[in-house]
């Protein structure tokens, strides 16, 4: 029996929480900004790693949208996602479903049409190139208004068909998801599916107000539900999905170790949970190191960390023959 990290590098797997501008890697940064003939804050690789030390959610976004900046084109964004596509691939990440945030590029002068053309193209290379499937969620960023994320929605109508839902994410504490009931109400009807951050930094009761109001199919992070008993329950009764990332909960200090991460708790209380990324480039690992991180920190047995990658592909949002073919993928691997 092969030993648990190297188990762990073999599993398939489905990362259902990644926020594609979140995996520019320093390398790449630089190098397009060197392309796009731009002036960063941060000279040299070493110099941006040592800025990746983040007191809260908000240290990190500051870094997070002056990084961003450096996406000027349609190959610009193509190569940001190819990079991820093929670093999720040698990890084994079989399926992705990818955010990305329109508004951070669109009110900085990028047309949307620049950043889902990259996107796509890239979506579609990674799938021939590595066979990895994939689907791409448009997030409204929750600080700007509601007003904004709606002049998104009418933005991205015109390539409906190249997303398959919406989500909430940015800043979360004082930005309920109530603020976004209309607009999330509209993406729904549109036949879009829906998620939301919320209880990462935010209380239960955003946990609650997403599912409620907002109707999300999963919740994105949702640590801080365990605070709640009753929502916990409900979260255990109507069967909906955490995707939790652990690195990002321990970087940005959401937990104060390892050790007391919530996320066996959850399995043991019934919760689908599920490992991701989040924004890996900032918070120093990829699938494979946030299954480790937390095998190592919480005794996760084999068992479990099966259960886990079996929930990232029962909970994706591909059809039903897609999801069993990556089932009986993972059966086949957990039974060697």
């Amino acid at each position: 029996m092969p030993d648990l990290d190297a188990f762990i590098a073999g599993l398939p797997k489905a990362e259902l929480h990644i926020h594609i501008e979140g995996s520019l890697e320093p390398e790449l940064m630089l190098a397009l900004a060197q392309r796009n003939k731009m002036a960063v804050r941060y000279a040299t690789v070493d110099a941006l790693r040592a800025a990746y030390r983040f007191g809260n959610l908000q240290d990190f976004l500051d870094l997070y949208y002056q990084g961003m900046a450096v996406l000027q084109t349609e190959q610009d964004f193509h190569d940001l996602a190819m990079a991820y596509f093929s670093r999720a691939a040698g990890q084994n990440v079989r399926h992705a479903e990818v955010f990305f945030d329109p508004q951070g590029h669109t009110e900085r002068g990028v047309a949307f049409k620049t950043v889902i053309d990259g996107l796509w193209r890239a979506s579609r290379d990674a799938e021939q190139k590595f066979g990895i499937t994939s689907a791409l969620i448009l997030c409204f960023l929750r600080h700007l208004d509601e007003a904004s994320a709606e002049r998104t929605l009418d933005e991205a109508l015109p390539w409906r068909e190249r997303f398959i839902g919406v989500g909430l994410d940015s800043s979360e504490k004082g930005h309920p998801p109530s603020k976004f009931q209309r607009v999330f109400e509209r993406a729904r009807g549109l036949g879009l599916l829906a998620v939301a951050h919320a209880g990462e930094e935010g209380p239960p009761d955003y946990v609650r107000q997403a599912l409620d109001l907002l109707q999300v199919r999963r919740i994105d992070h949702g640590i801080r539900a365990l605070e709640d008993p009753d929502l916990t329950a409900r979260l255990v009764r109507e069967r909906v999905p955490l995707t939790v990332c652990p690195l990002s909960n321990l970087r940005l200090r959401v937990v104060p170790d390892m050790a007391s991460h919530p996320l066996k708790r959850m399995l043991e209380a019934g919760v689908i949970a599920t490992v991701n990324s989040d924004d890996p480039a900032y918070f120093g690992g990829y699938m494979n190191e946030n299954f480790q991180a937390v095998q190592q920190a919480l005794a996760l047995s084999r068992e479990e960390i099966v259960t886990l990658a079996g929930n990232s592909f029962r909970s994706a949002f591909c059809d039903d023959a897609t999801k069993q073919r990556h089932l009986a993928a993972l059966d086949s691997y957990s039974r060697q």
